[in-house]
């Protein structure tokens, strides 16, 4: 089984905040340092919807995947998320994120403006034209109101640097269809179905959950790709609890919470989002204590 290009196991990278809820690099790099050398992440993904994109600038996601890219060098690929729902910041993103040092980018569907499939094509057309990147399609319906149907997917496919898909979409029959007609390489968008994917061809996961279970998923998927499905089962099932918990509330405000549960400070969430509901935060925290991660 061929390594895939981003690896199996990358994480979506929650962005560390200080008191203020400014950017704070440092804490950045110790997170990324973390989820390399301790999680066992084949790659990071730096500025994606966990990592508070919406609520970032453009010079705080450059600054942000700069110093990432300084701290992990060349122990683990980062993809930066470039998606919004405007093309041409969009295509900014992607270069401004080229010229800082990524390896690849994840682009969300166009949320909310409910483009027709047409555009939808055009708008992930123009971003791939824009830079030299790998690019990652981040097929996510119940966010953005659209999903990336079939066709387009086939599609967009025949795009030299359109390479895989983040998908969450939960279309097994679907996600099936273009592994097979493709050469598109799928990554779970849901911890949970990570297992499920790999059944039918996909390669791995960009998870959220991932920030406490890495090294243990990297050995679920490493069972299933050496063909003990038992073992991966087995593995899958131990950490079920953590991947459906992580996301109770929303995934980076409880990512937030469990990091510093573990002693790993990164801020609160920037408004709209804040703290986890402390309720939610206790459960979640007695799965993560009762887990052998």
């Amino acid at each position: 089984m061929s390594e895939p290009i981003f690896g199996r196991l990358l994480t979506a990278m929650v962005t560390p905040f200080d008191g203020e809820r400014k950017l704070d690099l440092d804490k950045a790099k110790v997170l990324a340092a973390h989820l390399v050398d301790d999680m066992s992440n084949d790659a990071l993904v730096i500025s994606g919807t966990t990592g508070e994109a919406p609520t970032t600038t453009a010079q705080e996601k450059f600054d942000l995947l700069a110093a990432v890219k300084a701290e992990v060098g060349d122990r683990a690929k980062l993809v930066a998320g470039v998606g919004t729902n405007d093309t041409a910041v969009s295509v900014e993103l992607a270069r401004q994120a080229e010229q800082a040092g990524a390896d690849g980018l994840l682009a969300v569907t166009p949320y909310y403006s409910l483009p027709p499939q047409e555009m939808i094509i055009d708008h992930f057309v123009a971003i791939a034209d824009a830079t030299s990147l790998p690019v990652i399609l981040y097929d996510i319906p119940h966010r953005t109101g659209r999903p990336i149907e079939t066709e387009s997917l086939l599609t967009l496919a025949k795009h030299p640097r359109i390479r895989a898909v983040k998908d969450a979409k939960k279309n097994l029959d679907a996600s099936s269809r273009v592994m097979a007609e493709t050469d598109l390489t799928y990554y779970s968008g849901d911890d949970a179905i990570t297992l499920p994917l790999m059944a039918i061809g996909g390669a791995g996961v960009i998870g959220t959950s991932t920030h406490f279970t890495g090294r243990r998923t990297h050995e679920m998927i490493d069972a299933f790709c050496r063909g003990d499905v038992a073992e991966a089962l087995r593995l899958h099932r131990a950490l079920l609890p953590i991947f459906t918990g992580v996301f109770a509330t929303q995934g980076c405000m409880m990512v937030k919470a469990g990091l510093a549960h573990q002693g790993l400070d990164v801020g609160a969430c920037r408004p709209p989002l804040q703290s986890a509901p402390a309720e939610l935060a206790e459960v979640f925290f007695g799965l993560l204590d009762a887990a052998d991660l």
